[in-house]
């Protein structure tokens, strides 16, 4: 495509996916391979960010899902994954997280169509507001998502920092900032 963006096909994961989607997850913020892209985390976390467990139980999950981003049509070439999105669903707000694009595909705007299936599922549902959290360190992250509407709550959450679950921390401080986009403008 001369915009340089491919035609996104967005679902929801089954546990088949489960795999996959760890690999791209770890593969879009830890290790060397993340370096290829702006959304790293190398420098902060070492260690994996998710396995297949894990996504497999967000998969089971009643109130989650992951969401799926993938280029293709199944009959001129395969389904590639491209990005994906954990969302958690509350009585007013859908939380997401763990929002990973491959970090080959990183300037195609897959993250951005990502945010926009986000929110639209959130309105369809009568949801009135998006919620996410970012590590206080990813000051390029931050000014994406502030660029997008999101905007700070105030409310500041500390990292588990002793749990190797959830990273390997190579700096001595970590806190997850929450951000929150409200969807009555986009509905009105």
């Amino acid at each position: 495509m001369a915009d340089n963006k491919p035609m996104v096909i967005f679902r929801n994961a089954v546990q088949a996916d489960a795999s996959n989607i760890a690999d791209l997850v770890n593969g879009a913020y830890r290790g060397e391979s993340s370096k290829v892209g702006w959304t790293t985390e190398a420098d902060i976390l070492g260690g994996q960010r998710t396995d297949a467990d894990k996504v497999a139980g967000i998969i089971a999950a009643d109130d989650q899902c992951v969401l799926l981003a993938e280029t293709g049509d199944d009959v001129e070439e395969p389904r590639a994954l491209l990005g994906c999105a954990h969302l958690t669903f509350h009585a007013d707000h859908v939380y997401f997280g763990m929002l990973s694009v491959s970090p080959s595909a990183q300037d195609k705007r897959i993250g951005r169509q990502l945010l926009a299936e986000i929110e639209a599922i959130a309105a369809a549902r009568g949801l009135g507001r998006v919620m996410m959290t970012v590590i206080h360190l990813r000051h390029e992250l931050i000014a994406y998502y502030v660029r997008r509407g999101y905007v700070p709550t105030g409310v500041i959450h500390a990292f588990p920092m002793q749990d190797p679950r959830f990273g390997l921390p190579k700096v001595e401080h970590i806190e997850l900032l929450e951000f929150e986009k409200s969807l009555a403008d986009d509905v009105a």
